[in-house]
């Protein structure tokens, strides 16, 4: 896969250029697919590159949009500002469920964040004055980004804003990755009885990776909110949690590029399915995946880098 990291985010960057030209009527749809990249980047710092599963991860999503709209609703409405609450929030309950995340295994893992996911998910519920329950919150509205660019019907403002905190997010964790850190999260996710001889604070690194990753994916569910003005209690459920698990699969863990690939061909796939069948399309995904784990070894990214050998290889 390290073939395809290096370069790979200027086409990317290229590409979702390109596409504001080429289909300005999908620019909602294209605004959706950066915010699902974000979040799909954020729980791949997890899985990808600590080897750390879990299966609450709409949490954080759900808790970034419920601040941003929160706080719309009670006068802050600058974009920006409810970003960066979102963010802090959503990484300081992160860094507070990281005592009861990171120890144990993975199959405590597993069910330790399915369960902080149902418990999320009913207290939100519960507080229909903060979060309007099971009708979700939709009266509020935001300003102007940094006071110059208001959201448009087309979509145009919304496009530019979720590209650029998807760009600084990308450049973001690939410097992490690529950072004594990230390889060291990589050392763990290989043999994590191993680390601690060489001097490497297993829990610390964990904990500080589960703690980045819960603040960028509630900046992810701010970006939702924001662009979409409404926050509902499916932003913490858990299928969006299992989604976003099927995207890093599809794109191929531990890729940065492959997983923002995953993202845009899971989404793709979950419309063009369910238009097909609305009934039964979860059968067209689950043998999608299946091939993708069976047949495309390592995602998008795994093919793409064993395309790339095999091509080296006969030249």
């Amino acid at each position: 896969m390290r073939l395809i990291r290096i370069g790979a985010g200027l086409p990317l960057l290229l590409a979702a250029v390109a596409s504001f030209f080429l289909f300005p009527e999908y620019l909602s749809l294209l605004n959706t697919l950066f915010i699902l990249a974000i979040f799909a980047l954020a729980y791949d710092l997890l899985q990808g590159h600590a080897g750390v599963v879990s299966l609450g991860h709409a949490v954080f999503f759900g808790m970034g949009a419920y601040t941003a709209a929160v706080l719309a609703a009670h006068g802050v409405t600058e974009p920006v500002v409810g970003l960066l609450a979102a963010l802090l929030l959503s990484g300081l309950l992160a860094l507070l469920l990281t005592r009861i995340v990171v120890v144990g295994n993975d199959l405590t893992r597993l069910l330790v964040t399915l369960g902080i996911g149902f418990l999320m998910l009913e207290a939100a519920n519960q507080a229909r004055w903060l979060t309007g329950g099971a009708d979700g919150m939709s009266d509020f509205t935001m300003g102007p980004v940094l006071g110059l660019f208001r959201f448009d019907f087309a979509g145009e403002t919304a496009f530019w804003y979720s590209l650029a905190a998807l760009v600084l997010v990308y450049a973001f964790l690939w410097r992490l990755t690529t950072s004594p850190f990230g390889l060291a999260l990589r050392g763990i996710r290989e043999n994590v009885r191993r680390m601690p001889a060489i001097g490497a604070p297993v829990r610390r690194h964990l904990a500080t990776a589960y703690t980045i990753s819960g603040g960028i994916a509630g900046l992810a569910g701010a970006l939702l909110a924001q662009t979409s003005n409404f926050a509902s209690l499916d932003m913490l459920g858990f299928e969006r949690s299992a989604e976003v698990m099927m995207m890093a699969t599809l794109g191929g863990t531990g890729s940065i590029p492959g997983v923002v690939l995953g993202a845009v061909g899971f989404s793709y796939l979950k419309d063009a399915l369910s238009a097909m069948s609305p009934k039964y399309w979860h059968l067209g995904i689950g043998l999608v995946l299946m091939l993708s784990v069976f047949v495309l070894r390592g995602g998008i990214a795994g093919g793409v880098s064993a395309l790339l050998r095999r091509l080296r290889g006969r030249g």
